[in-house]
């Protein structure tokens, strides 16, 4: 009776054993990640003002919420934002935004976490030739370009023969080609009646003449002109093409520079230069160093995207996609693979005469971080 009585009582200790195993086997994996890392965020740099003002953005956004998130740089790495992926996908993650360093070489990352059913938004820069990216939030980057270039355009008065400096971002991000073709567009025609004589890429002065460039053609000028974002490369860049410069390619000109960061070195080279009297140049981003470049008179302009907006739609669509609904969405953009669903946020032109009203009355940066602002 006894033996009956212990077999009976191991026969309930192991069914229970097994049970619980099999509930583990079944819900462990949903557990963890309810228990982990709801929304991993991957951006490029840290060496970089915007995104360091992002990760702020990013983590003020789901301070009030029951939502975690975590948040890793890749230090203008690809191997390392891969990693950072990997790390996010071992803490559950059931979202993932990422700002590529590398459009192209970001899909390996996200093609990891599509596989472990993770929603993928691509951040700011479209991730590109894949299938994996979900959503796309963006500023509108084919009208951040235009602005620069009209711009240019608005200050070129009604001279002619105006040299015209060219500079953009990495080849490596889509979003240098954007910002360059929404530039080109309007620049284009005002290179081919004269008003803006190219002075430092002679594969654009070559296609001065077509109001549209194929990718091919984009990515021939940008390899005369990229900066790879990189203060550094780019003021490099702007010395070596004034020292190679005529004094006819000097004087007055205009320069389009694609970020705050390359404005601010290539403005430096510019106005070091004796032969150059003048110069309007654009940037964009509106970081604080530029903003009292601005009001000082060394940068001439920044197209204000408002980090808080793309945030705010990043980190809406991410919430969105927890709870099971559908993200809203203005467009789409083909990344080479497919057209991804996106939403677009608003730019806006900053210069001398807008600064205090955009960027102080707004509450986006302190009047008191300034100085000379009327």
């Amino acid at each position: 009776m006894k033996k009956v009585k212990f077999s009976a009582v191991l026969f309930i200790a192991v069914f229970v054993t097994i049970l619980a195993a099999g509930c583990s086997d079944d819900n462990g994996a949903s557990n963890n990640k309810k228990s982990g890392v709801n929304i991993g965020i991957v951006l490029p740099t840290k060496d970089e003002p915007r995104w360091v003002q992002d990760e702020s953005r990013f983590q003020d956004a789901l301070k009030d919420s029951d939502y975690t998130t975590e948040i890793l740089f890749s230090q203008g790495s690809s191997a390392k934002e891969k990693e950072n992926v990997e790390t996010l996908i071992s803490k559950g993650i059931d979202v993932l935004i990422i700002a590529p360093h590398d459009a192209a070489a970001a899909g390996a990352a996200v093609e990891e976490a599509k596989r472990d059913d993770i929603k993928v938004i691509s951040y700011d820069r479209l991730i590109t030739d894949t299938d994996a990216v979900d959503y796309y939030v963006t500023f509108d980057s084919i009208a951040v370009g235009e602005a620069q270039g009209q711009y240019l355009i608005d200050h070129a008065g009604e001279d002619s023969g105006i040299p015209l400096y060219l500079y953009a971002g990495a080849a490596s991000d889509n979003n240098a080609f954007l910002f360059f073709e929404g530039a080109w567009k309007v620049l284009q025609p005002k290179i081919a009646d004269g008003t803006f004589l190219v002075a430092n890429s002679s594969v654009a002065e070559d296609l001065k003449e077509k109001t549209e460039l194929t990718r091919d053609e984009l990515g021939k000028v940008l390899g005369q002109i990229t900066t790879n974002w990189d203060p550094n490369e780019a003021k490099n860049k702007a010395q070596t093409n004034l020292t190679a410069a005529d004094k006819d390619l000097k004087g007055d000109v205009a320069i389009l520079a694609p970020n705050d960061g390359t404005s601010r070195s290539i403005a430096d080279v510019f106005a070091g230069d004796p032969d150059i009297s003048d110069y309007v140049i654009t940037g964009q981003d509106s970081e604080k160093a530029s903003i009292q470049y601005i009001i000082d008179g060394k940068q001439s302009m920044t197209v204000f995207k408002d980090v808080r907006s793309l945030v705010t739609d990043a980190m809406g669509m991410a919430v969105d996609l927890l709870d099971e609904k559908t993200p809203e969405t203005t467009g789409t953009y083909d990344n080479g693979s497919l057209e991804v669903p996106a939403k677009q946020t608003e730019v806006i032109v900053v210069d001398q005469d807008n600064v205090k009203s955009e960027l102080i009355d707004s509450g986006y940066y302190e009047e008191s971080e300034f100085t000379g602002l009327e």
